[in-house]
């Protein structure tokens, strides 16, 4: 899905659609956080992981009661910065906790500008991981034909897509759906550019 395009499908969604949208994105970009914070010892995954699961339950009406508010701060608490750590790996984890700032922002204001804002970083985050690691003596135009044609960003533009086919096709979410959303969000525990934490 092309950045026009998924500004163009991101219009359509309103309510629950887009912190649906926001948390999926964000569920497949934690990863890189969890991996990042593990082996830096940096920052709380347990309270990431939290903040994260509490925006599931609420789509999912649980009735676990969490301050979206209050958690805004902690989120930030857990951004690194990429001045302290001189390597690859902070910048999609810093991702993920931008994406997670944005989620709750969006299931907080119903914001359209923060469901794309997710969608453009984690685009951005899989494009940025193809440049990091394509052989340096491609041209600039060699490395954007590359990342355009790249079977993770092809993969990524599909989940995107796959992502907001499902969350067309019902009215309201049951707990079923944000389940089987959850899942295909989660990946089996990898993230948009290949990480895993297990």
């Amino acid at each position: 899905m092309s950045q026009w395009m998924l500004e163009k499908e991101i219009k359509a969604l309103d309510g629950w659609q887009l912190t649906a949208f926001s948390v999926a994105l964000t569920e497949r970009m934690y990863p890189n956080f969890a991996l990042f914070s593990r082996l830096l010892e940096f920052g709380d995954r347990q309270q990431v992981r939290q903040i994260l699961d509490g925006v599931w339950n609420h789509l999912g009406n649980t009735g676990a009661k969490m301050n979206f508010e209050v958690q805004l701060s902690n989120i930030e608490d857990n951004m690194p910065d990429l001045d302290e750590f001189d390597m690859y790996g902070a910048s999609p984890a810093l991702d993920a906790m931008v994406a997670l700032f944005s989620c709750v922002s969006c299931l907080l204001d119903n914001s359209r500008a923060e469901a794309a804002n997710i969608g453009n970083l984690s685009l951005e985050c899989v494009a940025t991981f193809v440049e990091v690691t394509a052989e340096a003596q491609l041209s600039d135009e060699e490395v954007l034909r590359l990342i355009s044609n790249h079977d993770m960003m092809l993969q990524e533009e599909a989940f995107q897509e796959e992502v907001v086919r499902r969350i067309n096709s019902v009215k309201q979410p049951n707990a079923k759906f944000i389940a089987e959303l959850r899942e295909l969000a989660a990946n089996e525990g990898v993230s948009n550019i290949g990480v895993s934490d297990d």
